[in-house]
């Protein structure tokens, strides 16, 4: 008996940097300063999609760190990581979760490696963000969304 090969109903079609920045406001304060104290790291990250024609879609990685010591701004970095996904067989109400979480999850790692490299770049200790529940993100900007309708 033969195995039929599995056709995974999302293709990623292409993966891109589309916005980068590292801002370094003053570097040298930053490495005179007490390096002793750890520094206060905010992490922002959000999901979002475009239909892009057919079941072709844009998703966007946003991410945002910035990091400080006290009130002094040591760097922050930001990307916006994209994919252009294709989605075949799946049911007209299950595309929009599907192309939210699944779509983030696998560019995901390329994004963090990223966010590494430039804060290692940077002149700074590479940056290893902690995996994201794409799911529970998705969950919360669906409820953002409909308390805005409200």
């Amino acid at each position: 008996m033969a195995n039929k090969p599995i056709t995974l109903p999302l293709t990623i079609r292409a993966q891109y940097v589309k916005d980068l920045s590292f801002e370094n406001p003053d570097p040298i304060a930053a490495f005179s300063q007490d390096t002793d104290i750890q520094p206060n790291i905010a992490v922002n990250i959000g999901a979002r999609a475009d239909n892009v024609g057919d079941e072709n879609f844009e998703v966007v990685l946003d991410i945002r760190v910035e990091a400080k010591r006290g009130d002094s701004v040591l760097f922050i970095a930001e990307l916006s990581y994209a994919a252009i996904v294709a989605v075949e067989n799946l049911e007209e109400g299950a595309i929009g979760p599907f192309v939210m979480i699944e779509a983030p999850h696998l560019i995901f790692p390329y994004a963090r490696n990223i966010i590494s490299d430039m804060t290692r770049e940077g002149g700074f200790p590479p940056l290893l963000l902690a995996p994201v529940d794409f799911a529970a993100l998705y969950k919360q900007q669906q409820e953002q969304a409909a308390e805005k309708k409200s």
